[in-house]
């Protein structure tokens, strides 16, 4: 029943790290490239702004699973896995919330269905399965969206977007390590659904928008907050 269990909630999550290419992969491929606006720091396409919505959705939900983790985690390992999910989506919700104005982005307040629906099926975990899903769901995710950001950091002409995928690099692959240092992950079965995407519907995987006037979600900062925004100041305007 274990095994079963865990190999519905990895299809499950797979679905949620979707999210990242939402409004592009299951389109034409080139979409993504359109430029969506001109701005001091570069152009910003519709992938470039997808991006950014996708690391503020993924601390939404990443964030609240380490705050669990920290809870019901058995093991040492799980527990210091979960204080790097706090600690590293904090920092990049930081710079999203910065940045996003800045690009006239607007940010989502809450995860997308599938992404909430992972977040629950935690929360009704318990024990050694607790550990088990945490370890291999998350790695999967993680190991998704590494790709990802490899590809945003090498095409965006955006130097906010760069900045971010600088960061996002760092923290992903961080939350990649810790998770495979539970010694949890089930290598076989992680790779095959990260390589093997179901195929969801756009209203599973898409956060929906905030509602007019209502106020930002704040990711806060553990006291000992080791991960770094980034330096706004420090990233160059390269004109239109």
């Amino acid at each position: 029943m274990g095994t079963l269990f865990v190999g519905g909630a990895l299809t499950l999550t797979l679905g949620a790290l979707a999210y990242p290419s939402m409004l592009g992969l299951d389109t034409v491929s080139t979409s993504t490239d359109r430029v969506i606006a001109n701005t001091q720091w570069g152009p910003l396409t519709e992938g470039d702004r997808d991006f950014v919505v996708k690391v503020r959705a993924a601390g939404l939900w990443e964030y609240p699973v380490g705050q669990i983790g920290l809870q019901k985690g058995q093991s040492k390992a799980v527990l210091t896995a979960s204080e790097h999910l706090i600690d590293g989506h904090a920092a990049l919700d930081i710079t999203c919330r910065k940045i996003a104005p800045m690009l006239n982005i607007t940010l989502p307040n809450i995860a997308s269905p599938q992404q909430e629906g992972f977040v629950n099926t935690l929360k009704a975990d318990s024990g050694k399965q607790f550990d088990v899903d945490f370890a291999n769901i998350l790695r999967l995710t993680h190991g998704s969206i590494f790709n990802t950001v490899a590809k945003i950091r090498s095409t965006t002409k955006n130097s906010l977007v760069r900045a971010l995928a600088d960061q996002a690099n760092d923290t992903v692959l961080d939350h990649i390590t810790v998770m495979e240092k539970t010694g949890l992950v089930d290598f076989d079965t992680t790779l095959f659904q990260q390589t093997t995407p179901p195929k969801l519907p756009k209203s599973d995987l898409t956060p929906p928008a905030p509602a007019p006037g209502q106020p930002m979600v704040v990711l806060t900062p553990p006291p000992n907050a080791t991960s770094t925004p980034v330096a706004i100041d420090g990233v160059p305007a390269t004109g239109n």
